[in-house]
């Protein structure tokens, strides 16, 4: 639902920006959508290449961890999952995620201080949360709606840079309203910040509901409250990560955001306070 109203939150901003400064709105949002789908397209199928690239991932290996491998395999039983790839990520602080376009193509990622930090039971409900995104297709669902944030944002864009270089035709100058020309501007600036706001939206729902998942693939909440007080009282940054991959861990890697929870700065969390998971997830027990 949330992805439909999305989608026709961009056609109206589309065809209001189109009349607005007086440009043929159908072509324009044709262009956003043939570029934005292109890059979406490498990114969709190379994506978890790319992410396990720059966060110096490396396969797992099964003689050391066996613990992983073995977690993994009794997670995919009960999922009744492929077994995912598993790989590693050379660092003391805890932290997880999940990747690739779907489930015969998964990757599930862990840091080394994970696997020493973390007891069985514990591991296993990070695992589970893990495959709970494969799952749910997260990867496929956000994947989507980046095609969304990229067509508008290029339209705003394109939009302003034209406007503001002054290569408008005089009759559609002439054509527009001063009231129209105002909104138009306003709405160009603003509709990129809305799309990555619903983006972020979005992104804290899934956590919950992966959060959810785990806990029935497991029955055992109490070892998701377990990981995840240690994982976000443990007060080491995640060296490998940045703005681009934050979203995929199952906890911020960006350890001082942690505190911030109120409802502003809320908004441009790529994660939902985790006081609120675990508070969902005693409901659950």
């Amino acid at each position: 639902m949330v992805v439909f109203l999305f989608a026709l939150f961009v056609i109206a901003t589309t065809y209001f920006l189109g009349i607005s400064f007086g440009y043929d709105r159908y072509s324009m949002a044709g262009l956003a959508l043939v570029v934005s789908g292109i890059t979406s397209f490498f990114g969709y199928f190379y994506s978890d290449k790319i992410i396990l690239t720059i966060s110096g991932a490396r396969p797992a290996d099964p003689s050391q961890e066996r613990l992983f491998s073995s977690v993994a395999d009794n997670i995919s039983l009960a999922t009744g999952l492929p077994r995912p790839k598993l790989f590693v990520i050379e660092d003391s602080s805890p932290n997880a995620f999940a990747t690739g376009r779907d489930i015969k193509h998964s990757v599930v990622c862990v840091t080394t201080g994970l696997l020493q930090k973390l007891s069985r039971t514990e591991l296993e409900a990070v695992i589970a949360h893990e495959m709970s995104h494969i799952k749910n297709y997260d990867m496929r669902l956000m994947s989507v709606v980046a095609v969304l944030v990229g067509m508008i944002t290029l339209l705003g864009d394109w939009l302003l840079r034209s406007r503001f270089r002054g290569r408008q035709r005089n009759d559609d100058r002439e054509n527009a309203t001063a009231l129209l020309m105002v909104v138009g501007l306003v709405l160009a600036l603003l509709s990129p910040l809305i799309a990555q706001l619903i983006q972020l939206a979005i992104s804290r729902r899934r956590e919950f509901l992966a959060d959810a998942g785990s806990a029935m693939i497991t029955r055992q909440p109490s070892g998701l409250i377990s990981a995840l007080e240690k994982i976000s009282l443990d007060h080491e940054p995640l060296e490998a990560a940045n703005k681009a991959t934050a979203h995929l861990y199952i906890v911020n890697p960006f350890k001082e955001n942690q505190k911030k929870v109120g409802f502003f700065s809320n908004l441009f969390n790529t994660h939902p306070p985790v006081q609120e998971r675990i508070k969902a997830l005693k409901e659950m027990e």
